[in-house]
């Protein structure tokens, strides 16, 4: 009798807050218990549709790279077209979306990506069933234009598709004050971060005005890792499309700017899609520094969650993201295949990119930032 009632007063305690985010963080809550299918309708919508952002405002699965802007933001910086499939009821009324960037190159091929350049935006819908409805009208879609292959970038699995497993990301459930951020560290940790405090070092925060001082670093630091760089006018794009949302921070030595990240925030998250230190003074622990500067700014922000971006597992940046506190969760990048065809692989890790990648180090800066935009929009 006493266990059994255990068991109810156990089951009646309302969850901790933190147990809530957790659960919201992991699995999706949906609204519809039931759907018909045959009642659904499925189209793609154009650049301009009021019911697609009313509805990732009211869906909690939703990103901010779901958003309607980025379809007009991506085609205006990369020309690439866009297919936006809108799910409604009987009634009319948005039940679920899912967002496609068609990305077509002699050199890289012929796919769409379900969003391109970041880690979010699959399908998202009132209902399960509904996803994969989605999903199955995507895959309909490659097949008419003719596709190799399509890539959903998912946070749950589908089991249906086959899916690469090996990104995690990496979040960082924030305290409720600086304070406890800093009590929280290792003591090896807070000696990287103070040692940089000991030179002549700026923080700067901001927006459009910060764009520059961000820009020279990251395009340097891209150029020393061989990686092709976005073009400024991207960037750009982003701040003034976004200008409630984005934030840049800098860490500048001897007035010069050193350190940068590019922060995007949307709901109870910020994210760190970009940030770059300049390897001569790596030796310095700036980029502890920075790091230090932007989960404090996120705390005083308000928000419950550091978004420290994705991770190979147990790669160097998946163990620099660990050391902060982050947890990984699972990422499930889910394939279409057209005709067959093999699960694409278009990371530097491949060793057909091996000489590429060795050459490009070598070039100059000025070059890379001239050719670099025109390589890096066709890398999803």
């Amino acid at each position: 009798k006493e266990k059994i009632l255990s068991f109810f007063e156990e089951k009646s305690k309302p969850p901790s807050s933190n147990q809530e985010d957790e659960k919201q963080l992991n699995q999706r809550s949906y609204k519809l218990q039931e759907i018909y299918p045959d009642k659904l309708s499925i189209d793609v919508i154009e650049d301009s549709n009021t019911d697609w952002d009313d509805y990732i405002q009211n869906n909690s699965s939703a990103s901010i790279y779901h958003k309607l802007k980025w379809k007009k933001l991506i085609h205006n910086n990369f020309s690439h077209k866009t297919y936006y499939l809108l799910a409604k009821n009987e009634n009319h009324k948005p039940v679920g979306i899912l967002p496609l960037i068609r990305l077509n190159s002699r050199l890289f091929g012929d796919f769409m990506v379900s969003v391109p350049y970041f880690n979010y935006g699959g399908a998202i819908g009132d209902h399960p069933m509904i996803e994969k409805m989605l999903i199955k009208q995507a895959c309909q879609l490659g097949k008419e234009l003719k596709v190799s292959h399509i890539e959903f970038r998912d946070d749950i699995q589908h089991e249906e598709y086959p899916a690469r497993t090996d990104k995690v990301n990496m979040l960082l459930q924030l305290p409720d004050s600086i304070d406890a951020l800093w009590k929280g560290f290792t003591p090896k940790l807070r000696a990287q971060i103070k040692r940089p405090q000991k030179e002549n070092t700026q923080m700067k925060k901001g927006g459009l005005e910060c764009l520059d001082d961000f820009y020279t670093v990251f395009s340097r630091n891209m150029r020393d890792l061989g990686t092709p760089v976005y073009g400024k006018s991207f960037f750009k794009s982003i701040l003034q499309e976004f200008p409630d949302n984005t934030t840049i921070i800098t860490i500048h030595l001897n007035n010069k700017p050193v350190s940068a990240a590019f922060l995007i925030g949307y709901k109870k998250r910020l994210e760190i899609p970009w940030a770059s230190s300049i390897k001569n003074v790596n030796h310095l622990s700036i980029n502890m520094l920075l790091y230090w500067e932007v989960l404090s700014y996120a705390i005083q922000e308000g928000y419950d969650y550091f978004d420290f971006g994705r991770s190979s597992k147990d790669a160097n940046t998946y163990k620099f993201k660990k050391q902060w506190g982050a947890k990984p969760q699972q990422l499930y990048w889910h394939y279409w295949l057209n005709d067959g065809n093999e699960m694409p692989s278009l990371n530097p890790n491949n060793p057909k990119y091996a000489l590429i990648i060795k050459i490009w180090k070598l070039l100059p800066i000025f070059i890379t930032k001239l050719i670099g935009p025109f390589i890096v929009k066709n890398l999803p």
